[in-house]
């Protein structure tokens, strides 16, 4: 049986999206989409050759009879008034990072998903789909370097615009790292501090970069993460995992090795989307597939919320300077099944 998919938001993770679930996986089509530019949301039904209806609001995409799960790709303060709409007509719904622009908003996502008696909520997490993070992962599980003491991350791109602020490299950026870093530890967050080193030249007046971001996890494990959003030389994503008896590192994405003009040169990445293509396509493959047998498996609304709260606890830390407590409540056993 075909899953028949609305998507709210049609812009540029919107399109692509739109365009691997009706090009490129299996089980899955589009049939409704909705955007607050309209003619820009006809315009990608029409290039994609789709026939799927074109809605002006998000919930008359959530509320259509012929939509079975819903895929939320619009503006971020949009995403918890969506998701919970899609909860309360009990539809599955994908939701790209945030999920809800406060750790509150999250927070009322998960008790309307536990009040409903069944998981309907993915978050777009895509790096526990990747498959560097999932090989580092079996690395980590299977014991083969004893257990995890520290972890060594940086997140680099080559330049951001000047709307990006400092507070970015939280939300929109050490978001990632957030989710996928619990999700490899197996551990929640203690404490964070945020560190200033000097500034690059390439930054602006209202962006400090690079920082660093020091965690403690409950489990005692060590971690520091670089951003570093003007790197000037390319999209680069690194994870090493210093354990007990080893150290792990996230492999390379593949590229041609070339020796030319006395030089040998491997070519970095400059584009996020293209880092990560293939864990887009695997992440909604397994989203379409586990509304399927009937049982979400992703990243849940309990994972938007604790990036959530690492997250406010790490603005606050960017502010004061200090070691900041990160303050989890117990995970409901709802998210435990």
């Amino acid at each position: 049986m075909t899953l028949k998919l609305g998507v709210i938001g049609t812009g540029a993770i919107g399109q692509e999206h739109i365009r691997r679930c009706s090009k490129v996986l299996q089980g899955a089509k589009v049939v409704a989409v909705s955007d607050i530019n309209l003619d820009g949301a006809q315009g990608v039904v029409s290039r994609l050759g789709l026939e799927a209806e074109v809605y002006a609001n998000g919930h008359d995409v959530i509320n259509a009879a012929d939509v079975d799960a819903v895929i939320i790709t619009s503006w971020g303060p949009t995403h918890e008034e969506f998701t919970l709409a899609a909860i309360a007509a009990g539809k599955p719904v994908f939701c790209e990072k945030p999920l809800a622009m406060s750790a509150e908003g999250c927070r009322r996502i998960v008790e309307a998903e536990v009040a409903y008696g069944r998981r309907l909520v993915q978050v777009g997490f895509m790096r526990p789909y990747d498959a560097g993070y999932r090989a580092l992962k079996s690395v980590i599980t299977q014991g083969e370097i004893g257990e995890p003491l520290m972890l060594h991350c940086a997140h680099r791109n080559p330049a951001v615009p000047e709307s990006y602020t400092t507070d970015m490299a939280i939300t929109d950026t050490l978001i990632h790292e957030l989710d996928v870093l619990r999700w490899l530890t197996d551990d929640d967050y203690k404490s964070v501090q945020v560190v200033f080193p000097r500034s690059t030249k390439n930054s602006h007046a209202k962006l400090r970069d690079p920082q660093i971001v020091l965690f403690e996890t409950h489990k005692g494990v060590r971690i520091d993460v670089e951003i570093f959003v003007n790197c000037a030389y390319g999209y680069d994503i690194q994870c090493e995992v210093v354990g007990e008896t080893g150290i792990a590192r996230l492999p390379e994405p593949a590229s041609v090795q070339m020796r030319k003009e006395a030089k040998l040169a491997t070519t970095i990445l400059t584009d996020w989307k293209d880092r990560f293509i293939d864990a887009y396509d695997v992440e909604l493959q397994a989203f379409i597939n586990d509304i399927a047998i009937g049982q979400l498996q992703g990243p849940s609304a309990w994972d938007g919320f604790a990036a959530a709260v690492a997250g406010d606890a790490c603005l606050k830390a960017q502010e004061s300077g200090q070691i900041e407590p990160v303050e989890m409540p117990p995970r409901p056993a709802f998210y435990n099944r």
